[in-house]
């Protein structure tokens, strides 16, 4: 591996990352040697290069996959669960290498990449226990003349897209209920962010899982090296996590295949704080939504409407939270806001606030992208923010926090729902009758009510329109990787 930043050494003295193609269980070179450079978003420094892999490359991946998939979905659920429960403890006993991992490819203060990593760990065991509790269904026909057996099988070959923002517990979320239901895969990481799949695959190595079970192919030509992947007639599922308008872009090349899909895409999350919130409360709950990863999340919340009683307070102490932040490498101990992924991150950032000032919006503090190295962007807070403002209607993906008043809830809902997206939406009060009649009202596939947080291994994790399709997580993420099969018999 080359290593130039520094930092990186003690994961590879404790943690071996892999930097080639892991197809068939053995890492090899991309076709013809090329090679991906992998920065540090803090410096801009090159950590190490990566196989870079072409089209010739992702056949490879799916003829090792589909080799597999019969002896791999004969074997028995409680065999596949002690492999992810292997799994689980070896990511735990590596938390520490794997969190400055990823937090020196991706950004991310190490206090959040610990999170992440213990997150990430927590899919393997779930699935481990979940895998084995599948339940199939005995009845009789109506009519009384047969009886319905419905058991399930393994869709097949699993093609799982991940992004950069999140590459431990993406990749996990996907891998360990695909292993789980009997599919053999292939995992297609972020080219942002391909060590921490790449550490995570040696580490299912070392649990014992078979040759060609999973496959890893990194990239920086995503697109056509998934569409081979999409339209190989031995594919039968792809599972993605990124923008909507890629996974448009995929649902579109899997149709022609009939692959089932899941998708779980963008999100534009309103923050919601009624009159009688606890307002403690809901900053502290303002900051987990909006600073976890510094705002880069699909989760993240995007628009803050705080009633006009509780408007002002509310603002003054988010502004005194985001000042206290301290901005800088994520792989330093101190830091609690890392930088954005790259540049162009950045620049999509700055744009979004510009255009919200340029309104009549007012930052209170931050707004600007700072002189000298690195990709950061300081917390900030909008006040004054007109409903034409871009940043209520684009995910911002940033440390920015637009905030606007409101004075009464049924005119709130018709602006907190006009969008395209819906992912989860976030409501503070302290009447939970009505905070559970206004969540049934927010069109969102989940709703953290007085919490900032609500992703949960145990929890059906997606969202309702653009937002994407299916569920991860819980016992829906299992089913995702599986067809029900109905067998008409008489005894």
């Amino acid at each position: 591996m080359t290593v130039v930043d520094e930092l990186l050494r003690p994961v590879a003295d404790v943690i071996d990352v892999p930097t080639d193609l892991y197809v068939a269980g053995s890492w090899r070179p991309a076709t013809g040697g090329r090679r991906l450079e992998v920065s540090d978003p803090a410096t801009g420094a090159v950590l190490a290069t990566v196989a870079d892999a072409g089209t010739e490359d992702a056949t490879a991946a799916v003829d090792a996959a589909a080799a597999a998939a019969r002896d791999w979905a004969a074997t028995s659920p409680r065999h596949r669960a002690d492999l992810l429960m292997r799994a689980f403890h070896l990511m735990h006993e590596r938390s520490e290498e794997l969190a400055l991992l990823i937090s020196l490819e991706n950004g991310k203060a190490l206090a959040d990449a610990r999170g992440e990593v213990a997150y990430a760990a927590e899919f393997f065991r779930w699935y481990a226990e979940e895998g084995v509790r599948l339940r199939g269904q005995v009845g009789h026909a109506p009519s009384g003349a047969n009886r319905l057996l419905v058991t399930y099988q393994p869709v097949g070959v699993s093609v799982l897209v991940t992004p950069w923002n999140f590459p431990a517990a993406m990749a996990t979320r996907k891998i360990a209920p695909a292993l789980a239901a009997g599919c053999t895969t292939i995992l297609k990481p972020a080219a942002e962010t391909p060590l921490t799949a790449l550490a995570v695959a040696a580490l299912l190595e070392e649990a014992g899982v078979p040759g060609g079970v999973l496959n890893v192919v990194t990239t920086s030509r995503p697109g056509p090296v998934v569409e081979a992947m999409l339209t190989d007639p031995r594919t039968r599922m792809v599972s993605f996590t990124g923008s909507t308008e890629v996974g448009r872009v995929l649902l579109r090349t899997a149709a022609d295949g009939v692959l089932k899909c899941a998708m779980e895409l963008g999100g534009n999350a309103p923050f919601i704080v009624l009159a009688d919130a606890d307002l403690e409360a809901a900053l502290e709950g303002a900051m987990v939504a909006k600073m976890r990863n510094g705002g880069q999340a699909c989760t993240a919340a995007n628009r803050f409407y705080v009633h006009a009683s509780v408007h002002d307070a509310f603002v003054e102490g988010l502004i005194a939270r985001m000042a206290a932040l301290r901005v800088g490498p994520g792989a330093d101990e101190a830091t609690q806001c890392g930088p954005l992924v790259n540049d162009a991150a950045v620049r999509k950032v700055d744009l979004l606030v510009r255009d919200a000032v340029q309104r009549g919006a007012r930052a209170m503090i931050g707004g600007r992208a700072p002189d000298g190295p690195g990709s950061f962007y300081p917390p900030t807070v909008l006040v004054d923010v007109p409903p034409d403002a871009r940043v209520l209607r684009e995910e911002v993906f940033g440390p920015v926090a637009p905030v606007v008043r409101f004075e009464r809830e049924d005119d709130l809902l018709p602006v907190v729902n006009d969008t395209d997206l819906g992912l989860v939406s976030y409501l503070y009060t302290r009447d939970l009758a009505r905070g559970l009649h206004l969540a049934e009202r927010l069109e969102s596939g989940m709703v953290g009510l007085n919490r900032g947080l609500v992703s949960d291994p145990a929890a059906p994790f997606g969202g309702t329109k653009q937002s994407g399709l299916g569920r991860e997580g819980s016992t829906e993420g299992l089913l995702e990787f599986l067809e029900a099969q109905y067998v008409a018999t008489s005894w």
